[in-house]
């Protein structure tokens, strides 16, 4: 676009000041801010203090910890110069994975080493790399407009407990809600297809998980004498997985799949563009084979489809030898991926309908739903993100092609609560190796980031962000336990 920085301009400025841009990035890669561990919870703060801090230096006014019941997060703000430019918000996390030399690393996971083109360190790209590579993207952006403040109202928050479940997340985004309305959301803690084919994700599936108790005879009997004639609750868990799935794979509880998004003509060609090598991914996922719901590809499972899963399962005697017993209980843990269209507390109603609708006479059962995570979706002709797949294909000079996230985070809550759509812009990519030894990212891709970025707002700026919204909203997630 005519009133983006110049390319030239911004790639001189980041090539002046790459060194010191690493150099800081090493500084807070130093600290081990382990939020699943109670002795780093000081250096989770410490962590968090940092970044305020150096956000603050590189000309945020606004730079702030902000206190949850849990780890604290940082808070960032830089309005516009301009009283018409629209508001974007940067979501990431400070905090990291566990990380030990005798896990396999190489180095010491907290001291950064650079070798062969890479940054190896625990949070080098899960997800420090990712957060950091904004700082020097802004002041690129305002190197190369001349201008004092970015061209849309920058806002950042970047949470210490995404490594531990982002326990108290939700809590603070409702609680600060007006202080952190946009009008859009932009992800950077995701990642591409590889280094040669760079991809924007544009979207990821929600989570449903519950966890199932039957209860038949008070204790365990004989088998001998009452077995054949009492109900068994371990049977009872067995034909209730059984009848989960049909034949062709499909998910059997009733109103499971109504109102899904499904996916379009021009979505699955999108994917089918994606240089996809089953047989590699089998290797990555230690699997022998394939499996799924009929009609639709492995990519297109994994991304788009909703699924059921048996987490676990159990009951009665698991000992050596054997023992001759009707047992007493027996329990399942299931889990519910859900994609846009699909509300989790109306397939939790549904998946309790199914279940006591299947448990035969005199077995009881309760089911406990921990707080789902909702799904969320950016329509491909959403103009965030044209700004974003333009701004990345100016940085890499390439096509830039299309994926989606089979897992869940907690960007739709921030879609949820702040009714703003939700876009993704991450350069790591699989062999940075998040939450595994030896984690690293690519440099030049973490400074393709930065010049993404550089580009991005001027982009953004110019674009109609009033065409759509979120993909999907709701009450605020809670446990909740019945029993039949």
């Amino acid at each position: 676009m005519s009133d983006t920085p110049p390319d030239s301009v911004v790639r001189t400025y980041i090539d002046t000041h790459r060194a010191a841009f690493l150099d800081d990035l090493a500084e807070w890669l130093r600290i081990p801010s382990v939020s699943a561990q109670p002795e780093h919870a000081g250096d989770v703060r410490r962590s968090a203090e940092w970044l305020a801090a150096k956000l603050k230096e590189t000309g945020f006014p606004v730079a702030e910890v902000w206190e949850t019941r849990g780890a604290p997060a940082v808070f960032a703000h830089w309005p516009s110069e301009d009283p018409h430019a629209p508001t974007v918000l940067v979501y990431g996390h400070h905090d990291v994975q566990p990380a030990a030399l005798a896990d396999g690393w190489h180095t010491d996971p907290f001291e950064p080493v650079v070798r062969d083109g890479r940054l190896y360190a625990r949070g080098a790209a899960d997800d420090k790399g990712q957060v950091f590579f904004h700082t020097l993207g802004v002041r690129a952006h305002l190197a190369a407009t001349g201008a004092a403040a970015p061209a849309v109202n920058l806002k950042m928050i970047v949470e210490g407990e995404e490594e531990s479940g982002s326990v108290h997340f939700r809590d603070l985004v409702e609680v600060r809600a007006a202080e952190l309305a946009a009008d859009v959301v932009i992800v950077s803690d995701t990642g591409m297809w590889s280094e040669t084919t760079p991809t924007v994700c544009t979207g990821m599936r929600g989570v449903a998980d519950c966890e199932i108790d039957f209860h038949g005879p008070d204790q365990d009997i004989h088998s001998g004498a009452f077995g054949g004639a009492v109900p068994n609750p371990a049977t009872a868990a067995a034909r209730l997985v059984a009848a989960l799935h049909d034949d062709e794979g499909r998910v059997t509880i009733p109103g499971f799949y109504e109102g899904i998004a499904e996916l379009t003509d021009a979505e699955r060609a999108l994917i089918a563009e994606l240089p996809f090598d089953e047989s590699e991914w089998l290797r990555t996922a230690k699997s022998h084979a394939a499996a799924g719901e009929a009609g639709y590809s492995t990519l297109e499972r994994v991304w788009a489809r909703p699924t059921a899963e048996v987490n676990g399962i159990g009951g009665g005697y698991q000992g050596p030898g054997g023992k001759t017993i009707v047992p007493a209980s027996a329990h399942l843990k299931l889990s519910f991926r859900l994609v846009s269209g699909q509300d989790p507390y109306e397939v939790e109603a549904a998946v309790r309908d199914w279940v006591a609708a299947r448990v035969p006479a005199g077995i009881r059962h309760s089911i406990t739903f921990g707080a789902p995570t909702r799904p969320c979706l950016t329509p491909l002709d959403h103009p965030a993100l044209q700004s974003v797949v333009r701004s990345m294909g100016r940085a890499f000079g390439q096509k830039i092609r299309f994926t989606r996230e089979g897992g869940s985070g907690p960007a739709a809550d921030l879609q949820d609560v702040l009714g703003a759509p939700v876009l993704f812009l991450g350069i790591s990519v699989p062999s940075d190796g998040w939450h595994s030894p030896n984690e690293k990212v690519e440099l030049d891709l973490l400074l393709k980031g930065v010049e993404t970025t550089a580009y991005l707002w001027a982009d953004l700026a110019a674009s109609d962000l009033a065409a759509s919204g979120p993909a999907a909203s709701g009450p605020a997630a809670s446990a909740r336990t019945s029993v039949a």
